[in-house]
This record gives C-alpha cells, structure tokens and sequence, in this order.
C-alpha cells in the first residue's frame, strides 16, 4: 500500500452526479479527489445512451423545478467551457388524460413555480407535434417551452475535465473498498492506498448501497431501446417533440424523442415498478428473445411514424428509492458521509444542480433551494 493521502473532500463515483460534485466543489478552492472504478462517460452504470430528457415542469415533485432550473444554469455553463452543445432546449410535450399523474404533476409544478406552460387540446397536439396525433378522445397536452435534450456521456466527461481543470485530482480504475467515517473525519480504503478527508460525497450510482448499506436503494437493470423511420416517414426531433404521453386505448405512459441528427428516435416505457433488485456488478447485458415486446406493442399503437421493432436495445442500471425521489445530503448525524443519488429513473436533468447541492453540503454552505424531501434519513 502507498501510504494515507489527505484532502479536503472525496467523490466516490465520477458519473453524473459525482462528476459535477467534483466540478462544483473544485470551483470553491477546495482539495478534492474524484475516484472511480472506471472511466467518465462509461456505459457500465444508469448515464449512458447518447440522451436523456430535460425538463423544468418537472411532474414528479414540485420542489425539482428550482433544481432543474439551477441544472439547465450549469448545463450552458459547462457548455460554454467544453464548446459542446449539452443541452439542446427544443420544448417537448406531456400528453394524458386530465388529472392524470402526467398531466396533473406537470401543471402542478408549473402553477407553484409560475412556468409558462400551455395547455393543448388534440387538434393542438397534433399541429404542435404531428408525431404524437394519436391520442384518446379526452386526452390533453401540456407543452413545455423549457425542455430537451442532454447529451449524457458528453456531459459527464465534460464536467470530470472541468473538475481536472479547476484543481481536481482524479483517480480512475480504482474500486473503493470501504468508506470509514469517524469524528474527525472519513477514511476511503482503496487497494493501494487509504485517503483521509473531512468530508465525502458518495455518488456511486447504483453502487451507492454498497457502499452505504443505510440507503435503500434498488438497482435494476433496464432495456433502452431505439427506433427507425418507417419508409417515406419522417421521425427526426423536429416532428416527433420530446415527451411523456399515455399510450392510446391504455393507462400505460411512455417518454422519448424523435431523432437526432444522424441518431434514431428513442422511445422507453415507465418504470414504476415494483422492482427486483440487480446486483450492479453482475446485470445481464443480453438483450432476450421477446424481451422488447412490450414496448414494441406501444410504439405500434402509438406513433405512426416509427417503425415498431426496435432497432437498437442497450441495457442499464437504474436505482430507485422506495418513494422515487432522489436522496443527497448527510446520511447519519456526523455531516462527513454525503450521499447523492438514487436516480429513480428521472435525475439526468438534475445532475449538474444535485451535484451542486452536494457540494454545498461538503463545504456547509445554505443549499441554493429547499431540498428536504431529498434528505437521506427520511427513511428512519
């Protein structure tokens, strides 16, 4: 072994959150080092698969929007550092009956926070967004003037260089072995060597409980999936918009986009659950005959446009919490150990500000926005 190294705060976890944690407390002039068992913008966890939805009404919590606000101010931000588009800010649309969790969420969230939304009857719908015409009669739209699309592997490499670029040391290749906190700080084992800090923002992503049994988290795998233009079709983002829609004839939901340049339209059915945990270090990567059925059967019935076999399947490792929301704040009374994760299918938008929330914790500052429905202990 090498020895003890010291620093001020360590990130267990280089991946969307933990790669701005890194950046966000870097910036404050603090010695960090930022580890990870693999490289930034690695497909081994939840972060990949070329995009993610970004949205502001965000349907899920009210108390997301002011995040999400803060995460589009970092996205431009990193952005203009790495001289990327990260962030493409197209408007999208959530489509459901009134009152459903769709559409009554994202109205919800748009009332307390004064967002410009707009409510659409299908005649709208289908002009705004040709690609989502078929709808059940009743059926509404919400459009969302503020959402779009990240690039996720671009963005999470793009803040790692920018943590380097501020002071941070990175350490990749190396798996964390344990996480001891004490009263005078917290001790990070790795295979050849130890390294003491004040404080550390766990950001392990599906691995977090692994590392911090007292989080319940359940990783599980899932299967992304991608879709051609039928023949004489067009798919491309400008007319199927970015989305979250119930299927015709069916209380099922799904979210998507159309195609990106040169990419293909990417459609996945939700994820509520109940889940059957994975074990993240051993998710099966084949795709199964029949697997994607499903999810074919609602891209058939939903968009006239695409093709309903998918073109391209990928796996990944999502985490949830037992309510769905995010945790990221101290998980027990010293204030040295800070978790920040638990994506639950939906914290790609937020990364950049739940890094900056955890940043804010390992350095005692006042939080940017009130965040206790994220407080990790709220599980007892």
């Amino acid at each position: 072994m090498a020895g003890e190294q010291t620093t001020d705060v360590v990130v267990v976890g280089l991946g969307a959150i933990g790669s701005n944690a890194t950046w966000r407390l870097a910036q404050r002039g603090l010695r960090v080092i930022g580890i990870d068992q693999h490289e930034p913008g690695h497909p081994w966890g939840g972060s990949h698969g070329r995009t993610r939805l970004f949205r502001v009404a965000c349907l899920e919590h009210p108390g997301l929007v002011p995040i999400a606000q803060r995460a589009r101010e970092l996205w431009r931000e990193l952005s203009a550092l790495s001289g990327q588009e990260l962030l493409l800010e197209t408007g999208g649309i959530m489509i459901g009956p009134p009152g459903s969790r769709i559409i009554e969420g994202t109205l919800t969230a748009a009332r307390e926070h004064d967002l410009p939304v707009e409510q659409l009857t299908p005649e709208q719908i289908a002009e705004r967004a040709p690609g989502h015409a078929r709808v059940d009669p009743g059926d509404i739209g919400v459009w969302d003037p503020d959402a779009g699309v990240l690039r996720p592997e671009a963005a999470i490499v793009a803040a790692a260089e920018a943590a380097r670029a501020a002071g941070a040391e990175l350490i990749t290749g190396q798996r964390v072995q344990s996480i001891e906190a004490d009263s005078d700080g917290v001790t990070v084992r790795l295979a050849d060597r130890d390294v003491r800090a004040d404080r550390v923002v766990v950001a392990a992503g599906p691995w977090l409980a692994k590392l911090v049994p007292s989080i319940p988290l359940t990783p599980h795998r899932y299967v992304m999936t991608w879709f051609r233009a039928r023949d004489g079709h067009d798919a491309s983002l400008d007319r199927l918009k970015v989305f979250i829609r119930s299927a015709p004839g069916s209380d099922e939901w799904m979210w998507g986009h159309g195609a990106l340049p040169g990419d293909l339209a990417k459609v996945g059915d939700e994820f509520d659950g109940p889940f059957e945990a994975d074990d993240p270090d051993a998710i099966d990567r084949e795709i199964h005959p029949g697997e994607t059925d499903h999810i074919a059967g609602l891209v058939g019935a939903t968009f006239k446009y695409l093709e309903p076999e998918p073109a391209e399947q990928v796996t990944c490792i999502m985490a949830h919490t037992p309510d769905g929301q995010f945790v990221v704040g101290p998980s027990d009374d010293t204030g040295r150990l800070i978790v920040a994760g638990g994506c639950s299918g939906h914290s790609f938008k937020h990364a950049s500000a739940l890094g900056e929330l955890a940043a804010q914790w390992a350095h005692g500052e006042e939080l940017f926005t009130e965040a206790s429905f994220l407080d990790p202990r709220r599980f007892g």
